[in-house]
C-alpha cells in the first residue's frame, strides 16, 4: 500500500513538471518565430551593406581607413573578444557550447602571444568567467532577446574608438549562427580589421555615380557596417537561444511522457498484486471459518 501511494505521489509531480516544460515549450516556440522574423528581417540591408562595400573598396583605401588597417606585420599584440550568452538557462548547452568556443579562441590568441580583453554579453558569460577568475573589460546583462541597433552600437563603438587609437589590433565576436531552430552552431567572426566582401560576380561592369565620392561613403560606411555585423550577432544568438530551449523543453517533455508510462505500469502492476493478495486473504480466511 505504501508503495502505491508513493507511486502516485511520483506521476503527480511528473504530471506537473511535465505541463510546465509542455508550456515552455509552447512559449519558446512563440518567441523563436518573432525572433526568426528578425533575424531574416536584418539579412537584405546587412547584404545590401556588404555588396556596396565590396564595390567601393580598393587596395589603396587600407592606409587611409583606421577600420581597414591590419596588424604590423600580420601579428596581433593586443585583441578584444565578445563572446555573447543567454540571460537564462534550460536551454541545453547552448551556453556551454559558446562560452567553450569564447575560451578555445581566447587560449588561441593568447598562445599566439597576443592579451586578450574580454567583454561579455549575457549573464551566463558573465557568472561563468567570474566562477573561472578571469577578468572581463566590460559587461552587459541588459540586452535580453530582443537587441536592438542601439544596442550593437553601445557594444562595439568603444572597441571601434579603441581600434581607431591603436590599443586593439583585432575585435573579435564569438556568438551562435543562427542557421536553423536545430542548427545554431558557436562560430567565432572578426569584427576588427573589416574585412570587405568580394565583388559579386556580374556579366558588365555596373555603372556608379558616386557624390559626394567614394572615399567619403566609406568613412561613414565602414562604422555602420560593424555596426550590422555586432547587430546581426545579437539577434542570431537570440533566436538561437529559443531554438535551443524550444528542443530542450520538447526533449523533456518527452521524457516526462515517457516516464509517466513506466511509472503508471508499474503502479498498475502493484495494485494488482496487492488486490491479489487482498482476494487470497479473504479466501483463506473464508476458508479459514469454513473449516
Amino acid at each position: 500500500m505504501a508503495q502505491a501511494r508513493e507511486l502516485r505521489r511520483r506521476i503527480k509531480s511528473v504530471q506537473s513538471t511535465r505541463q510546465i516544460t509542455r508550456t515552455m515549450e509552447m512559449v519558446s516556440t512563440s518567441k523563436l518565430k518573432r525572433a526568426q522574423d528578425r533575424v531574416v528581417g536584418a539579412r537584405p540591408y546587412a547584404t545590401a551593406l556588404a555588396e556596396v562595400l565590396g564595390e567601393l573598396y580598393a587596395p589603396e583605401y587600407a592606409e587611409r581607413f583606421p577600420l581597414l588597417r591590419q596588424p604590423e606585420n600580420g601579428t596581433i599584440r593586443r585583441a578584444g573578444v565578445v563572446v555573447i550568452t543567454s540571460n537564462r538557462g534550460l536551454c541545453g548547452a547552448f551556453n556551454a557550447n559558446l562560452i567553450r568556443e569564447g575560451r578555445r579562441r581566447v587560449q588561441e590568441l593568447e598562445g599566439q602571444g597576443a592579451q586578450v580583453e574580454l567583454h561579455l554579453i549575457g549573464r551566463k558569460g558573465v557568472n561563468f568567467f567570474r566562477f573561472a577568475k578571469r577578468a572581463a573589460a566590460s559587461t552587459r546583462i541588459d540586452i535580453g532577446d530582443k537587441p536592438t541597433t542601439e544596442h550593437a552600437a553601445e557594444v562595439v563603438d568603444p572597441l571601434v574608438a579603441a581600434f581607431e587609437a591603436g590599443r586593439l589590433d583585432a575585435v573579435e565576436v564569438v556568438f551562435a549562427k543562427f542557421n536553423s531552430a536545430v542548427s545554431t552552431p558557436a562560430t567565432t567572426l572578426r569584427l576588427l580589421p573589416v574585412t570587405p566582401p568580394p565583388r559579386a560576380a556580374r556579366s558588365s561592369e555596373p555603372f556608379f555615380i558616386l557624390k559626394p565620392s567614394a572615399e567619403a561613403i566609406l568613412e561613414r560606411l565602414l562604422p555602420l557596417y560593424v555596426r550590422n555585423q555586432v547587430y546581426r550577432a545579437l539577434v542570431e544568438t537570440a533566436a538561437a537561444e529559443h531554438g535551443a530551449r524550444r528542443t530542450a523543453m520538447k526533449n523533456a517533455t518527452d521524457s516526462a511522457g515517457d516516464m509517466m508510462d513506466l511509472l503508471r505500469r508499474t503502479y498498475n502492476r502493484a495494485r494488482q498484486a496487492q488486490i491479489t493478495q487482498e482476494i487470497a486473504e479473504i479466501v483463506g480466511g473464508a476458508e479459514a471459518l469454513r473449516g
